[in-house]
């Protein structure tokens, strides 16, 4: 397929009627050449890449995006689909292509090939099905754009995470997971839901690996500033483990939930990926649980790992990772879910 636009370029013999519609004023300079153009490419257009593209769209994130599948019918088929709703939408330029070139210099390059997540599949069992795919996706994103940022999505997102990596020969702060952002995220609303609050003003992490050995912080919980664990604490109110537990396994399952139910998810990891690309492009420099090289953060060792840490976003990727303090059982259960990483990456041969 070839690399697909929309294009002003509609005179007799190709003249672009753009320069011939509009009369430049007088004495006018050029354009800047220091004026940010910024551009995001997406790889992959199922149901999760085309819901960060249109979340990005409508957010008026970028200046340009582009769009990368292997399968080229679809992939002009919703090239055109996001461009006739141009009327609607702040000025974007769509692009699409087969062709990697397409992606020449992004800021940011998000992945989300890869198999689709079966019911009750865990994601790690998607990992031989996906390595493959991602030795043919990061090289040429790398080639056609050095300096980008990779975010990677597609599952199991901690270890892809890690393979991308290796396979770009990026530093560690310019290769992210979109991790437990979006665990986070489901985390919170659970928690508000409980104390019929705004999910804005709680902050609750959920760490580790995306996936069935994810760490809830149940100590750093906080809905207004107010920790809540001492507060029931002081408060002489008693909350047992076993409630705190379901709240977590809820978080855990919640994906597999939807996945049974409409078979596939899609809006919630657009509007959580989206919100990731606004703080990196727009260098916000927010705190996000999301998946980062944690080697060596809270005693964690054996060899390098992704997992979710919160850490501050921005401009250049990775800025640092969030100084949160752990009691020791979190602690235990982070280094466990390390192991657990770890042991999987073994197998690769990377």
């Amino acid at each position: 397929m070839k690399n697909s636009s929309s294009s002003s370029s509609l005179g007799a013999g190709g003249l672009d009627l753009s320069e011939v519609f509009f009369k430049s004023i007088s004495n006018a300079a050029p354009p800047s050449p220091t004026k940010r153009h910024t551009k995001i490419s997406v790889i992959g257009v199922g149901n999760v890449g085309m819901a960060i593209a249109q979340t990005i769209l409508t957010q008026d994130l970028v200046d340009e995006l582009a769009l990368v599948d292997a399968k080229s019918d679809k992939l002009r088929g919703e090239m055109l689909d996001l461009q006739h709703a141009a009327a609607f939408l702040p000025r974007t330029k769509i692009n699409a292509s087969t062709d990697y070139s397409v992606t020449t210099g992004s800021d940011l390059c998000i992945v989300t090939a890869g198999a689709r997540q079966n019911p009750g599949e865990s994601r790690l069992n998607l990992l031989q099905r996906n390595v493959a795919l991602f030795k043919s996706i990061i090289p040429p994103l790398v080639k056609y754009s050095p300096e980008t940022t990779l975010l990677v999505v597609s599952n199991p997102v901690d270890v892809l995470t890690y393979v991308a990596w290796k396979l770009s020969g990026f530093p560690a702060n310019r290769v992210i997971g979109s991790g437990t952002n979006l665990d986070s995220s489901r985390f919170r609303f659970l928690i508000a839901d409980h104390l019929d609050v705004n999910a804005q003003d709680v902050q609750a992490y959920i760490v580790g690996e995306h996936g069935d050995s994810s760490v809830a912080l149940w100590s750093g919980i906080s809905v207004g500033g107010v920790p809540v664990l001492s507060f029931l604490e002081r408060q002489q109110i008693a909350l047992e483990k076993e409630t705190l537990e379901k709240i977590h396994q809820e978080v855990v399952h919640s994906a597999h939930e939807v996945i049974s139910l409409k078979g596939y998810t899609s809006w919630a990891i657009g509007y959580s990926v989206a919100n990731l690309a606004r703080t990196i492009l727009r260098d916000q420099r927010r705190i996000h649980p999301v998946s980062v090289l944690a080697k060596g953060f809270y005693g964690i060792d054996g060899g390098d790992v992704f997992l979710s840490l919160p850490a501050q976003l921005g401009r250049s990727g990775v800025l640092g990772v969030t100084n949160v303090h752990l009691t020791d059982e979190e602690i235990k259960q982070l280094r466990n879910s390390a192991k657990i990483i770890l042991e999987v990456q073994s197998q690769l041969g990377l």
